[in-house]
């Protein structure tokens, strides 16, 4: 029967018809998302109306804007949300000296219908809202962290216009000295991107000490040329907004940049990794030593690294660096006695830079680590590379530069003990997390948890990691990218050593 009657029942509403989005008892929310009111822009100004918003008149949205540090345009009331999609919006609104009374965690109300969507000077802004039209629903609601990198905010401005955002880990080039300070316009470097960061000369951080690396929370407001290109103005709003990371500079004397672990045909003794002096380093004067990790489930011993890099057996491989010389900004190898770019039969890389090879099939690590057929492994679980500024490791050893390819197995507990293999500050690592200012000395630890790919297996490829590596910063101006070179037996030597490849700055 109950079949019947639904078969009734469409029958009757197509005979009938309908009416779209007539839905009885329904009604048309009120507010309208800040995404959809952008849409609404195309390059002249806009008079918002029910019609346009779809029936809907108000905003309902977060304050983000604080007019108590003097660094943002006076009058400008800023909100965010992110109602349509989830994706976060905001826009700017001047309603005059009243913007001021207003902090960010208010939950605000604002009647738009009649208002005029235009930039004025960059910035989108609804204009011609009286001040009357802004409701204050709540007070000291939480701000979620919105980290962006800059390269995010250079490549689509007006997504990150008017929304409160935190660059993390930016310094300025070159690096600033005791007596500088963050007012006027400096070029911020996160890793990712040169960033305008904009401080008035009034304002109450222009004093401000400019710090080696810190964490900056703040605004986008954008600026326009004739042609309405947009240009991103990234503006901290108080002095609160930086939060020192450090003063001090640590610089990596040498630092990976690729890695070949699964060459075409048998692996050994033909495995290498690919380094980068950042300054001149006299093996002999001063020894080195790179770590290889492997945390297959047969590897042993079983369970998380009591004794990390240094953990041995199956688990880790050590090669002692102690003779030869790398010039700063050069390449050098370390790895298997085959010094073939791919394998049996390939090009010869007798001639490059090798530092130290032998044949790790027959010939255990320096101080640790089994004779293997595969240094590093070609799937599965994380195995790991690591360069040390001292030829002995051990569970306290903090690397100079590591990286990881995969994240699995047992590679952290936060016990307790602690156990893992600890990192050092990089492109990807931080030993204190940059936004929770917890401490998280190892690789999967906190916010730890970046690592390269696998490729498909027994192809050829070259793990090129190319970025750009400041010395003079400590940081890397442009983290690593995973360059997969693909290599034949006659590739030349260039390939892993040209375009794409690591740079310094």
């Amino acid at each position: 029967m109950m079949k019947h009657v639904i078969v009734y029942s469409l029958l009757i509403g197509l005979l009938t018809g309908c009416k779209k989005d007539n839905y009885p008892g329904s009604t048309i929310s009120p507010y309208v998302a800040i995404f959809d009111i952008r849409q609404l822009y195309k390059g002249s100004d806009v008079r918002l109306t029910k019609e346009n918003m779809g029936g809907s008149t108000t905003l309902t949205a977060m304050v983000v804007s604080d007019h108590s540090g003097g660094n943002l345009p006076a009058g400008l009331l800023i909100v965010q949300e992110a109602r349509r999609l989830s994706a976060l919006r905001g826009i700017s609104i001047p309603i005059g000296d009243d913007a001021a009374k207003y902090v960010p965690g208010d939950s605000v109300t604002i009647k738009v219908e009649g208002g005029v969507l235009k930039r004025v000077g960059g910035i989108l802004e609804i204009t011609g809202i009286p001040a009357s039209s802004v409701v204050r629903v709540s007070s000291g609601n939480s701000i979620p962290v919105n980290r962006v990198p800059s390269s995010s905010i250079l490549n689509s401005p007006g997504d990150y216009e008017s929304v409160l955002s935190v660059v993390v880990k930016g310094s300025f080039d070159p690096l600033p000295q005791p007596a500088d300070v963050l007012s006027g316009d400096k070029v911020l470097n996160d890793g990712f991107g040169n960033l305008n960061l904009h401080v008035e000369a009034s304002s109450g951080l222009a004093g401000v000490t400019a710090p080696v690396s810190a964490n900056y929370y703040g605004i986008v407001l954008n600026t326009a040329d004739g042609k309405g290109a947009l240009t991103p103005q990234f503006r901290p709003r108080v002095a609160g907004d930086v939060v020192v990371l450090s003063s001090t500079v640590t610089i990596a004397s040498a630092i990976i940049t690729g890695f070949a672990s699964d060459v075409k045909g048998a692996d050994q003794p033909y495995e290498y990794v690919q380094l980068m002096a950042t300054r001149d380093i006299d093996f002999s004067v001063t020894p080195f030593s790179v770590v290889i990790l492997n945390n297959a489930n047969a590897s042993t011993p079983a369970g998380y690294p009591s004794k990390g890099w240094a953990t041995g057996d199956m688990r880790s491989f050590k090669l002692n660096l102690f003779s030869g010389f790398a010039a700063k900004g050069s390449f050098f190898y370390v790895g298997g006695s085959g010094k073939m770019i791919n394998g049996s039969g390939s090009t010869s890389m007798a001639g490059s830079n090798w530092i130290r090879a032998f044949d790790y099939s027959k010939q255990g690590g320096d101080g640790f680590g089994r004779a293997t057929t595969g240094l590093m492994a070609n799937s599965g679980n994380a195995f790991g590379i690591a360069v040390f500024h001292d030829s002995a490791v051990d569970v306290n050893s903090v690397p100079d530069d590591c990286i990881f390819i995969s994240g699995g197995g047992s590679l952290y507990t936060a016990g307790p003990p602690e156990q893992g293999y600890k990192i050092n500050n990089t492109d990807f690592y931080d030993i204190v997390n940059p936004i929770t200012l917890q401490r998280q000395a190892y690789y999967k630890a906190g916010s730890n948890t970046l690592c390269f790919a696998y490729n498909t297996a027994d192809v050829g490829y070259f793990n090129m990691l190319g970025g750009v590596y400041s010395p003079a910063l400590g940081k890397w101006m442009t983290a690593r990218a995973q360059n997969n070179v693909l290599m034949s037996k006659t590739s030349p030597v260039s390939l892993i050593e040209g375009d794409g490849s690591t740079q310094l700055k």
